[in-house]
């Protein structure tokens, strides 16, 4: 069945909307990724992932809308080839989204992340939105589907960084001809920095994270066969999400003025 809301007319839509589908949106990012990968890079692999997933949970109506190419990504300007919006664009963007499949009958949001900068501003939007649509809003990234199996595929670095040996392994299975291989022995960073205290939080620019180059990790240890075993187990991963009943119940409405002293909703258990 086809999973890709592009290709489907508007009929077979609202027909997917009757069923309860989830609508699964990647969201990625358009910056730099080192000398070697397209800036498509995360938009790509979150799309894909997407993609898959949904096709892996064929028991469960989901539709994939093509990738939100913007994130939040001013980190990444000091390389160049980079669009960033700012959390309170960003957020409307997925509010805007949010407000047209409700319009359009679905009930189920699902953000599919695949750019680190996305993450604490995607667990925000999704929060919000939830207590202001009353409709379960669910967001992850694509390194928390299978994290095991992704530190387990890897030989040079302990998980997905930038640029990366996982995400080169990625672009190696998924599209080869996209890698400028011939740029792999360039994309090693010289040193890097300290970033002080691990429990502060404060801005760092990836010419500060990963000087001279743009890359954090080792790609020249990537490999297809790496790319597809990563890939195939976050789409399982996700797969499993889009099966859990837990994640998908409606959000307890805790803004409501005769919420409190209520009981919760009844818990709803996953299905295998």
């Amino acid at each position: 069945m086809e999973t890709r809301w592009e290709r489907l007319t508007a009929p077979e839509l609202r027909d997917l909307a009757t069923r309860d589908a989830v609508v699964v949106l990647p969201v990625g990012s358009l910056e730099q990724h080192g000398p070697h990968l397209p800036v498509w890079t995360d938009s790509f692999i979150g799309h894909a992932v997407a993609v898959r997933g949904a096709e892996l949970a064929a028991d469960v109506p989901a539709v994939v809308l093509p990738p939100m190419w913007t994130g939040l990504s001013e980190h990444h300007f000091p390389f160049g080839g980079t669009i960033s919006l700012d959390y309170a664009t960003f957020a409307g963007v997925l509010r805007c989204v949010a407000r047209s499949i409700l319009a359009d009958g679905f009930r189920r949001l699902f953000l599919l992340n695949s750019h680190g900068g996305n993450i604490e501003p995607l667990a925000v939007a999704s929060r919000e939105m939830a207590h202001e649509f009353g409709i379960p809003v669910v967001t992850t990234t694509v390194t928390k589907l299978d994290p095991e199996g992704l530190r387990a595929a890897l030989t040079a670095q302990p998980g997905m960084q930038h640029a990366c040996e996982a995400e080169t392994s990625l672009w190696l299975h998924l599209a080869p001809g996209q890698v400028r291989q011939a740029e792999i022995a360039n994309t090693i960073s010289p040193g890097g920095f300290s970033a002080g205290d691990a429990a502060a939080t404060r801005f760092w620019s990836f010419a500060e994270r990963a000087p001279v180059t743009g890359v954090r990790g080792d790609p020249r240890a990537a490999t297809a066969e790496k790319g597809r075993a990563i890939f195939e187990g976050m789409a399982a991963g996700l797969a499993r999400m889009l099966r859990d009943r837990a994640l998908w119940q409606a959000p307890d409405p805790v803004w409501r003025v005769d919420r409190a002293g209520t009981q919760p909703p009844d818990p709803i258990g996953s299905v295998s």
